[in-house]
């Protein structure tokens, strides 16, 4: 049985975001139950503001087809956001928008999102967790393909939900991630299954 591959990254690149922590706590856990697990950062994919006239002019920035690239080569992805005004942060917006945009990379088919599975989780300083943020983020993935599996992890009251190790203070959220991470990886390895046969 092949080892499966899971990208990961938070949809905030601010120093010490919620988001970004429990992306860690995500990394940990699936590392834990076996995966390979590809940790990126947003901020070494800059992209300008989603825009089809920009397109139409200059083509699908490179960063875009990086991440596509890379969300090709793995199994599946594993997504942490905050909310920005009770929904997803333009950051990933963006990022989603302009990569949902490439069908061909040097003449060969590329659809990086389509049947690629996919988790959320969420957090925010408050106490709801970022619940809204994540459903706009599960409704925008299942439009454009994805297969969202059903647990999520929501993450609230960021500035007291770590240790100082790293690891969440709550046993509902690291019970919460195991599940999650467990739950990721079955529909990875199917994933993979189908892709190979």
């Amino acid at each position: 049985m092949s080892i499966p591959r899971i990208l990961l990254f938070a949809g905030s690149v601010r120093s010490g975001a919620y988001s970004g922590r429990t992306a860690d706590c995500a990394a940990r856990e699936l590392a834990l139950q076996g995966a390979e697990v590809t940790r990126i950062s947003l901020a070494d994919y800059p992209l300008p503001i989603m825009d089809e006239d920009l397109q139409a002019e200059k083509g699908v920035p490179e960063n875009a087809y990086r991440l596509a690239r890379l969300i090709a080569a793995h199994d599946a992805v594993l997504i942490c956001t905050p909310e920005y005004n009770g929904s997803v942060p333009p950051l990933l917006k963006n990022t989603i928008d302009w990569v949902s945009r490439i069908s061909r990379d040097n003449g060969r088919p590329l659809r990086p999102f389509p049947g690629k599975v996919a988790a959320l989780c969420s957090s925010s300083s408050g106490h709801f967790a970022g619940i809204r943020a994540i459903a706009h983020l599960r409704a925008v993935l299942c439009q454009i393909g994805m297969e969202v599996i059903s647990p999520q992890v929501s993450v609230p009251n960021g500035a007291e939900a770590f240790e100082e190790s790293g690891a969440f203070k709550e046993e509902r959220l690291r019970k919460g991630m195991e599940r999650l991470c467990g739950t990721l990886l079955e529909h990875a390895r199917l994933f993979s299954e189908r892709v190979e046969s």
